[in-house]
């Protein structure tokens, strides 16, 4: 709902600073702008599951294809199920897309991410290089590859 982007790009930006900064190179940081994720999360509404307490926004989850793009509960809701919850949900959505598993990448140094997927018991496929998008090209950032678990 167009209505749900206001609230995606705060969480957003919010998580998205508590999970990179320091971990990321300082051309994604320099990229990633209040109004880099506004427009971003209004270009994927289409592909967004949002979480809602209330009348509120309280997470949400991005799909592409076979990955779990981004996933990120309102800091006021962290640590009550609902990014599980919404993982879940993603995790569905790509399976029953005809995918065999879902996909997402995590910044090496965000071990709390790392630990949360394994939770979740998602397996770490190891290191690759992720090509973040920024306006004219990529950013190169290290990451873990997690896959779904077999269901």
């Amino acid at each position: 709902m167009p209505a749900d982007a206001v609230g995606i790009a705060r969480i957003w930006q919010e998580g998205w600073a508590d999970a990179h900064l320091g971990h990321v190179a300082d051309a994604l940081v320099v990229a990633r702008t209040p109004a880099s994720f506004a427009e971003r999360a209004h270009e994927l509404l289409a592909d967004t599951l949002v979480a809602v307490r209330g009348d509120v926004v309280a997470g949400f989850v991005t799909i592409d294809g076979d990955q779990v793009d981004q996933l990120y509960p309102d800091r006021a809701a962290r640590g009550v199920g609902i990014g599980a919850a919404l993982l879940t949900a993603a995790e569905q959505v790509v399976i029953t897309g005809g995918h065999r598993h879902a996909w997402l990448a995590v910044a090496t140094g965000n071990a709390r991410a790392r630990r949360f997927y394994e939770r979740q018991g998602w397996i770490d496929d190891g290191p690759f290089m992720h090509q973040a998008p920024v306006p004219g090209g990529a950013v190169a950032v290290d990451c873990h590859r997690f896959l779904s678990p077999q269901r």
